[in-house]
């Protein structure tokens, strides 16, 4: 009996024992949380200062910005030079004197030729030049991507030129609020195009997917519902698409983007 009480007391001493450490433990834990709330550690203070500075950097961009860039219309001499184009409206706007048919002579060309075996389409890649004839539609031709333009760009602005291909559309808007315009690479229609749009072609350099509506134009503006820009196609000036559309236009086409440093 007396051995059946002293484990009973026992017990209940562990018990006690057991509840006011988890006691200490509950108030230790919420001291350590209340501290780190009232003290942040120099790691979260950095975060929320990156957090402050990305949201601040957000804020102070304007929320519509239009460009005065000068327009020229690809048409009729080059009813494949939409890329050459754009760029001389690029550098015109930077002060460069230069027309599009200096810039389509000058643009690196690529020779390979276009050939369709076994009903495969071979033929060049358009990073490594402009692919086909620029001049006239009834000869095989395409276009040409953004590193031959960014090439040709530097022989005028050297040091200057801004590659943004890959990046957010946010660094768009970016050189947009300060007033310089941006080169891209989009479609004809200015939103997104449905598979059946693409075919593969096979290159020195491997498989790539084209489409034949492929399109570049001047960005020279934007604000709450929509992109301006000036289309070398139409010749029209600040012509202007659903943001969301040409947005998601322009990630379809390799999130292609070229601007200058001012």
């Amino acid at each position: 009996m007396y051995i059946s009480c002293f484990l009973l007391l026992a017990a209940s001493l562990s018990y006690y024992a057991s509840s006011a450490q988890t006691g200490d433990a509950i108030k230790a834990f919420i001291q350590n949380r209340n501290s780190r709330e009232t003290n942040p550690s120099p790691s979260n203070q950095a975060k929320e200062a990156n957090r402050s500075v990305a949201s601040s950097k957000k804020q102070a961009l304007r929320t519509s910005v239009l460009i005065d860039a000068p327009l020229l219309s690809q048409l009729p001499e080059l009813p494949r030079g939409c890329e050459v184009t754009s760029l001389a409206m690029l550098l015109n706007h930077a002060g460069i004197r230069v027309d599009k048919m200096t810039l389509a002579k000058q643009i690196k060309k690529n020779p390979t030729p276009y050939q369709v075996r076994n009903g495969q389409v071979f033929y060049g890649h358009p990073n490594e030049g402009f692919v086909g004839d620029m001049y006239t539609l009834s000869k095989p031709g395409y276009g040409v991507y953004h590193k031959p333009i960014k090439q040709l760009a530097e022989r005028y602005l050297p040091n200057q030129i801004i590659d943004l291909t890959g990046q957010s559309f946010e660094n768009i808007y970016t050189y947009l609020a300060k007033g310089t315009p941006v080169w891209v690479i989009t479609n004809t229609t200015f939103r997104p195009l449905p598979p059946s749009a693409f075919r593969e072609w096979q290159t020195p350099q491997g498989p790539i997917k084209i489409t034949y509506r492929e399109h570049a134009v001047l960005i020279t503006g934007y604000d709450e519902q929509y992109i301006y820009f000036n289309d070398p196609l139409t010749a029209v000036k600040n012509q202007k698409a659903p943001k969301q559309d040409f947005i998601d236009a322009w990630v379809q086409m390799g999130r292609q983007a070229i601007t200058y440093h001012r």
